[in-house]
């Protein structure tokens, strides 16, 4: 068997790598909060072992399908990110921001590289844009009185990047789009926290799998977007492998 006839089944191998232990972190997560004793512990340990491995199987994944390096860059900062805020603490949180601001940063260049322009009127355009620039303004100024003083400007300028890619996604299709949407729901959902604002049951658990969902939907977006480029048609043509 060639290697590129290979690449399927290996990359099907890393993404089903990739699910079992996403299910297992968020299992984790909801017995972690269910339980107490042993199990809680038991439980809590699972989660902190799966956490740091989720974003590199899916990277190996996006690698195994020919996608692009820079975006298993992307889910790699994701990883960072994940594991500074594992460690927890004010030092490791900034740090664990600004690694996912630097995968954010090269999602908006994968967009620009493979996605499409933003069709349609120039009018449903701009309220597209208005309608992300009121959810960052609005959210923004709810969560402000509210946050740690040290961490309002981070956390703002945090967002502005965040709502940034979440537009540039649609760009890249639905599959991306949807994960911006998720990723903003996901962070949204950390910050209220931050705030002391009344949570979720569980509220780790909605985040990690809003997370996990967002990175795994933004990396079909680009993965798609990129296929369906001329280079790209032509590179995944079988008369070419």
């Amino acid at each position: 068997m060639t290697p590129a006839a290979r690449r399927p089944r290996i990359a099907r191998m890393l993404l089903l790598a990739f699910a079992a232990p996403a299910a297992v972190h968020l299992a984790g997560l909801l017995v972690a909060t269910a339980a107490d004793g042993g199990v809680a512990a038991f439980a809590d340990t699972a989660v902190h072992l799966t956490k740091p491995a989720l974003m590199p199987l899916l990277a190996g994944h996006v690698l195994a399908r020919g996608g692009p390096p820079l975006l298993a860059g992307a889910l790699l900062f994701g990883c960072g990110g994940d594991t500074f805020l594992q460690i927890g603490g004010d030092t490791a949180f900034l740090l664990g921001m600004g690694s996912f601001a630097a995968g954010h940063l090269c999602y908006l260049v994968l967009f620009a590289r493979h996605g499409a322009p933003i069709t349609g009127r120039r009018s449903r355009t701009a309220a597209v844009a208005g309608a992300y620039a009121a959810v960052l303004a609005g959210t923004v100024a709810l969560l402000w009185p509210d946050l740690p003083p040290e961490l309002r400007i981070p956390v703002a300028g945090y967002s502005l990047l965040l709502t940034t890619m979440a537009f540039g996604a649609l760009r890249a299709g639905p599959r991306a789009a949807l994960g911006g949407l998720l990723f903003l729901l996901s962070d949204t959902l950390i910050a209220s926290g931050l705030a002391h604002w009344p949570q979720l049951p569980a509220p780790q658990f909605w985040i990690m799998l809003t997370y996990a969902a967002a990175q795994f939907a933004l990396a079909e977006g680009v993965l798609r977007a990129a296929a369906d480029r001329p280079e790209g048609r032509a590179a995944n043509h079988p008369a070419l492998q």
